[in-house]
């Protein structure tokens, strides 16, 4: 762990600003509207790529609602028309796929847009995968530690021998390719239990937490006890990153407008899966105040809250959810505009300032 540097990924000094998106579609029109869903995710991170965003992350999902479900080869065509961006995923739901095809898809994308791939592990936040992959939800926790744990091996790029419950065994066997850099970075995506944060500490993993309810700063003991494990293991300080939805526009008014609708239609038909009530304007109006879990704004605003942010949880890597439900493709590159263009430059200027 020690020869790969992890600055690339962000420092507390100079954190990572980066985009995230599951290829929301639209559910009028599904599924013919994925092909066009897919190809503006594409449009969307060469725009990210342009205007000085460090990273777009897409996230793995089985549903008719988003259209990525394969996030790996929409990186691979996002690399060959970008320079600069990091590209990874938000996350990979490694629980229903196998590690050794997850490790040599990454290290594939590492070599063809020169070192920029990294990769976050999550379990996701939906459970659709299992039943089409035909595995059983009642092994949900015994997956997801196994195939980590394999992961964290594989890492090494050496041979590799393994055993567990999930798999066949593996004896001194190598896996190709390699990467320049000698691994492929993985972060560990998080919803807020504790037993995952000091998972990613023992694998020596960048921890990922995923903040989309209440407010950031009822994450900063997670932090803290990420923190103290890697301590504990004698480990270097590892990055810290957070994910949240929002949206840039001109005002925070209009952002506001343009979002609301699209966020209280998403989650009420995601609460009526779930069991939660429909989702109101009070609540939308909690989560966009300074302090919650909505970054929703002009850009001054969003660069406000997301630096106040970086301060209270130490973060190296801040990802900005910029898709939500169906807002439309020319909203979402506005907000892409503006978020590379305006807001983290200003980002990076309030926190040098600090």
């Amino acid at each position: 762990m020690a020869d790969f540097d992890f600055s690339v990924l962000g420092t507390r000094e100079h954190p990572t600003l980066g985009l995230d998106t599951f290829g929301d579609a639209p559910l009028d029109g599904a599924p013919g509207n994925h092909p066009q869903t897919l190809r503006e995710v594409v449009a969307e991170a060469v725009l990210a790529d342009r205007v000085g965003v460090d990273y777009i992350g897409l996230g793995e999902h089985h549903r008719p609602d988003y259209a990525i479900s394969a996030p790996d080869v929409v990186l691979a065509a996002i690399a060959g028309q970008t320079e600069r961006i990091r590209l990874g995923t938000g996350v990979t739901v490694l629980s229903s796929d196998d590690p050794i095809r997850v490790y040599q898809r990454f290290a594939t994308l590492d070599a063809v847009s020169s070192g920029r791939a990294e990769v976050q592990l999550g379990r996701g936040s939906f459970i659709e995968s299992f039943g089409l992959f035909g595995l059983e939800l009642s092994d949900y926790d015994r997956l997801f530690a196994e195939k980590v744990d394999l992961f964290a091996a594989l890492q090494r790029e050496e041979p590799v021998t393994w055993e567990g419950t999930v798999r066949p065994p593996l004896v001194d066997q190598r896996v190709y390719p390699t990467t320049a850099a000698g691994r492929v970075p993985a972060w560990i995506g998080v919803g807020g239990t504790p037993q995952s944060v000091v998972r990613a500490a023992q694998y020596g993993m960048p921890l990922m937490l995923a903040v989309i309810g209440g407010s950031p700063a009822s994450f900063v003991q997670l932090a803290a006890l990420y923190r103290e494990a890697l301590g504990r293991m004698e480990l270097p300080e590892l990055p810290i990153g957070m994910h949240s939805p929002g949206h840039v526009a001109a005002t925070d008014d209009e952002a506001r407008e343009q979002l609301y609708p699209h966020q209280a239609e998403l989650y009420t038909r995601l609460g009526r899966e779930r069991g939660w009530p429909a989702y109101s304007r009070i609540q939308f109006e909690q989560a966009a105040s300074p302090q919650g879990a909505l970054f929703v704004g002009s850009p001054e605003t969003v660069a406000q809250k997301i630096a106040w942010a970086a301060r209270t949880l130490g973060l190296s890597r801040f990802q900005l959810k910029y898709s939500v439900g169906s807002v439309p493709h020319e909203q979402r590159l506005e907000s892409v505009r503006l978020y590379g263009e305006e807001v983290v430059p200003r980002v990076r200027e309030l926190l040098a300032g600090s």
